[in-house]
């Protein structure tokens, strides 16, 4: 990637974008971050996005969407694979990162939940994910010692959690203890701490606030002075 001016598009909240950074970072890409508003899109974003949605990446002026695929070209333009070697293997890890995404779905839905049993709904969906997942991870990373793609994938699935899980009614992540320790390692990854600012978790408390979801409830009857701030 040799003389390549690299640019990403982002959101602060967006876990897309975060997939996007941590392989910036493991792969030591440099590159310029730009962030945008996606509440209020300006027109250039708008003229070179096909789909209105962050990230993308420019290189060298020209456009690539959808979030792995822009891992994927990051990952096979530079030295090293957060892949494993075995192609069956390769497509099972694709498969799994597929799978982080549904889970981004589940917990769009939950923080979504207008009410308590579409919120208790969509818990339970993401515990049964989470139960299918316990069984597939081979410590300390998904699949052993060496950090990968499907672990650049679940790295921001989880950070939700890092702010969610007080909100909750339960624990999500109850006797789970793959997933647990999972969970704990990729949190201590710096490609993965780095992938958002510092006050990423104030940002998206307020961003659950401004959801006048059922979660919004929750937060404001545990911390009523935030629906003031």
């Amino acid at each position: 990637m040799t003389h390549q001016h690299i640019e990403l598009v982002s959101h602060h909240l967006c876990p897309y974008v975060q997939r996007s950074v941590i392989v910036l970072t493991e792969k030591n890409i440099p590159h310029k971050r730009t962030y945008i508003d996606l509440g209020n899109k300006p027109n250039w974003f708008k003229a070179i996005s096909p789909t209105g949605k962050v990230p993308l990446l420019k290189v060298n002026g020209q456009i690539l969407f959808e979030s792995m695929v822009i891992c994927e070209y990051l990952n096979e333009t530079t030295p090293g694979s957060l892949h494993p070697e075995d192609s069956l293997q390769k497509a099972k890890h694709r498969s799994w990162n597929e799978f982080a995404s549904q889970i981004l779905n589940n917990i769009g839905q939950l923080y979504n939940a207008k009410d308590h049993q579409a919120f208790l709904s969509a818990i339970e969906q993401l515990r049964l994910k989470f139960e299918r997942l316990e069984h597939e991870i081979v410590l300390p990373y998904f699949s052993g010692s060496e950090f990968c793609m499907t672990d650049a994938a679940f790295g921001p699935v989880f950070r939700y959690f890092d702010v969610m899980d007080s909100y909750l009614e339960q624990d999500l992540f109850n006797n789970l203890d793959q997933v647990k320790q999972w969970r704990s390692n990729l949190s201590q990854r710096r490609s993965i701490q780095e992938a958002v600012s510092s006050d990423y978790p104030q940002r998206l408390t307020t961003f659950l606030l401004n959801r006048h979801s059922y979660i919004s409830e929750r937060i404001e009857a545990q911390q009523p002075e935030l629906s003031h701030a």
